[in-house]
């Protein structure tokens, strides 16, 4: 059985290679990873050779287990180079396909040459620069893979920081940085580490000032501690402090930074996967703030079929576009944010919802031309922003993000 099963495998490559071969000749290229579907009806994981032809943007499918080809090429409309990597979710023809590796060596080659990984953190003191932050990262053609706000605790923060125990600036470096949260963040792009450091700027914000203006410490640091952010020195760096604030495996809870949602007094607002791939996602938080309202937690989900139609269950017969939005909430990341207002009060969910507007785009830009689904949205499903539509809803989705998908 297992050389039968070995057989087959090495002759699927074999026919893989030979086509990529013919494929070069033609001036094509075409990148294969390996992807599983649960297949609900059957109540099975099914896996798959996923190829992408970066020409026409078009896939195949081909059943592992049948041994026979699923989905004849067709291009897929939302389907882009970027969102192909181990561990990220895309969504062919309404199935969602997780992607678990890569399948040859030419395109584990290809891909990993041109998304290199880093780690980046915004500091207690830049945090509520955040969506000015996330403009700059955007704007130097940063991916960002992951993201959420936590507050580190004194172990936390000293665990993280191990390399600097024992040398005089420790304790106030502890202290700073438990002083308040911070947004970890897994940056994703050519040359990420090099790059992002760049970006940074100096350690002290004053020799930054000087000597790059545009950098982000620079911007937005003071001084040698806060210095706004930081960024992984090295690769191997960035998978030790990705993995402290992701980890990969389940760990304890005391290890893990906590997230820092207040869960009352609150509404909950989701930032669509189309704005987020769009790069709305700084314009938006700055426009959050601007108008009163403080983001008291935020994280990046990936939303299977399941948990979309769940937190969206009570649109189900009620709005045509349904369907629609369940879509687009498994299309890509997402971000989940707390949002509460000081300035507000009781009247926060009502005040947020009228800054988001009208759920179509267009009558928004006619009756709300300053709202954010009117400056941000495309139409009725791809309308930037989902928000709480009751003041006592806001509470309950908030805690289904940022406690129970925990």
């Amino acid at each position: 059985m297992g050389n039968k099963v070995f057989l087959v495998a090495l002759g699927v490559a074999l026919v893989a290679l030979t086509y990529n071969n013919y494929l070069r000749t033609k001036g094509e290229s075409r990148y294969i990873f390996r992807a599983e579907w649960y297949d609900p009806v059957s109540a099975t994981v099914k896996k798959f050779h996923l190829s992408f032809f970066p020409r026409d943007k078009s896939v195949e499918m081909y059943d592992l287990r049948a041994q026979r080809l699923f989905l004849k090429r067709i291009a897929v409309e939302g389907v882009e180079e970027r969102d192909l990597y181990p561990g990220n979710t895309v969504v062919v023809l309404s199935r969602q396909l997780k992607i678990t590796g890569y399948a040859d060596s030419f395109t584990r080659e290809s891909i990993t040459s041109r998304r290199q990984r880093t780690f980046a953190m915004i500091k207690p003191d830049a945090v509520g620069k955040l969506g000015e932050i996330l403009d700059v990262i955007e704007g130097r053609e940063f991916e960002i893979t992951q993201m959420k706000m936590v507050r580190l605790t004194q172990s936390q923060a000293a665990a993280f920081y191990r390399e600097h125990e024992g040398r005089k600036f420790f304790e106030a470096l502890l202290e700073y940085m438990t002083s308040g949260p911070v947004v970890a963040m897994e940056l994703t792009g050519q040359d990420a580490v090099s790059r992002w450091r760049a970006t940074l700027g100096p350690t002290d914000s004053s020799v930054a000032r000087t000597d790059t203006p545009n950098s982000i410490r620079a911007l937005f640091g003071t001084d040698k501690q806060a210095n706004a952010a930081h960024g992984s020195d090295s690769e191997l760096s960035a998978t030790r402090e990705i993995e402290f604030f992701f980890p990969s495996s389940k760990v304890v809870d005391e290890l893990l930074p906590q997230t820092t949602a207040i869960l009352s007094n609150n509404t909950c607002c989701i930032i669509k996967p189309h704005a987020v791939t769009a790069g709305h996602t700084g314009g938006i938080l700055k426009a959050v703030k601007e108008e009163g309202f403080e983001v008291t937690a935020l994280q990046m989900f990936r939303m299977d079929k399941v948990q979309s139609e769940e937190f969206l269950e009570v649109y189900k017969g009620v709005v045509a576009e349904y369907p629609g939005m369940i879509q687009q909430l498994i299309s890509g990341p997402c971000i989940a944010l707390e949002v509460t207002s000081s300035r507000h009060g009781d009247l926060t969910p009502t005040k947020f919802r009228d800054l988001v507007g009208p759920s179509d785009p267009s009558v928004a830009q006619e009756l709300r031309p300053n709202s954010l689904r009117a400056r941000f949205g495309s139409d009725r499903v791809r309308n930037a922003l989902h928000c709480s539509d009751l003041p006592e809803d806001g509470p309950l989705e908030v805690e289904y993000f940022f406690k129970i998908l925990q």
